[in-house]
């Protein structure tokens, strides 16, 4: 029987030596790729990537290699998931550079996207439906006219105090400086500001309408006709009890605000004949509360609306330059303010 044959022990060094030597040179290419994966070179121009809600990192750094901004998907695969990064990345806008260093990118991946630009726009208390409509067109770029017949759509509802069906939000269109997006449209801002009505009122003292009266609505109302006879703060809790006592005694409210909305055109000083206009706006004419709000109301007003003074007065009238109103419970008296003011 033959003994087996052994390879020479030089040979065998020999194979061993090559064997490490091959290990050697793949660990240092993989090395070098490496290197050369996570690293960057050439010129950094500013690039923007979206990152889709739920992309995984995978789907990231295909989109950061598209958008040239790390050499190779898949090292960030492999560094986010090393980082952690991976399950947490933030959908968003970034903004980057291309040619940024693997570590750069995953820093600003765990920053997560910077908040989106706002354009920020004012709206004053007072302002009717229509005057809502020229502040978004002129600060958001949006249509005046589509915003009215999307506001009088009656597609809006904001139960209790905006019933459903309602067709028009006149008097629902808060009152305060919101922050939306460069793009937004009609009526997006119309449910924002509803929406923000509904935060803004929800503290408010809501049962005592029914003690005064009246549906949650129709607060809105006399808070409407509040915030455009007021001038002064003190003056909105008198204007209040005017409004509620001339309701209970039946007698028409007589509110020149309410005949400004009826009326065509705005004619703030009105005439003999403007208090003949024909509509059911018209205090003077029509007893009981207008139709809807005749604007939209500051949460001041609307608390005024639910907390009127505890007082008899019938009347008021303005008496200076700051728009104060002083108060009468009687008609000769009214006369005799009229007269002081030297408006009789």
């Amino acid at each position: 029987m033959l003994a087996p044959r052994h390879a020479p022990p030089r040979r065998a060094a020999r194979s061993l030596l090559i064997l490490l030597l091959a290990f050697a040179i793949l660990g240092g290419g993989a090395a070098g790729m490496y290197v050369y994966a996570i690293g960057a070179s050439g010129p950094r121009q500013p690039v923007t990537v979206e990152v889709p809600e739920g992309a995984t990192a995978s789907e990231v750094g295909t989109l950061l290699a598209e958008a040239g901004v790390i050499r190779s998907a898949l090292a960030f695969r492999v560094a986010a998931g090393v980082n952690g990064l991976g399950p947490s990345l933030q959908a968003g806008t970034y903004r980057m550079t291309t040619n940024m260093p693997l570590s750069e990118v995953l820093a600003v991946l765990e920053d997560g996207p910077p908040p989106p630009k706002t354009v920020s726009v004012t709206f004053p208390e007072g302002l009717e439906v229509a005057e809502v409509a020229e502040v978004a067109a002129a600060e958001l770029g949006l249509g005046r006219k589509a915003f009215e017949q999307i506001a009088t759509s009656g597609r809006f509802a904001a139960p209790p105090y905006l019933p459903e069906g309602t067709e028009t939000v006149e008097g629902f269109l808060f009152p305060k400086t919101y922050e939306f997006p460069p793009r937004v449209d009609e009526a997006h801002v119309i449910a924002r500001l509803i929406e923000q009505f509904e935060g803004e009122v929800e503290g408010l003292p809501w049962g005592r309408a029914r003690r005064l009266g009246l549906s949650p609505y129709e607060v809105v109302i006399v808070a409407s006709l509040i915030e455009r006879e007021a001038r002064v703060p003190q003056d909105r809790a008198k204007i209040s009890a005017v409004i509620y006592n001339r309701l209970r005694e039946g007698m028409p409210l007589q509110i020149d605000a309410t005949v400004q909305y009826a009326l065509p055109e705005d004619n703030r000083l009105l005439t003999v004949e403007d208090y003949e206009y024909p509509s059911p706006y018209n205090t003077y004419l029509h007893p009981g509360l207008p139709p809807t709000p005749i604007a939209s109301p500051g949460l001041a007003s609307l608390e005024a609306a639910l907390r009127p003074a505890d007082a008899d007065y019938l009347y008021f009238v303005v008496i200076d330059d700051s728009g104060r109103h002083a108060f009468a419970e009687t008609y000769d008296e009214f006369l005799r303010l009229k007269e002081q003011a030297g408006l009789s």
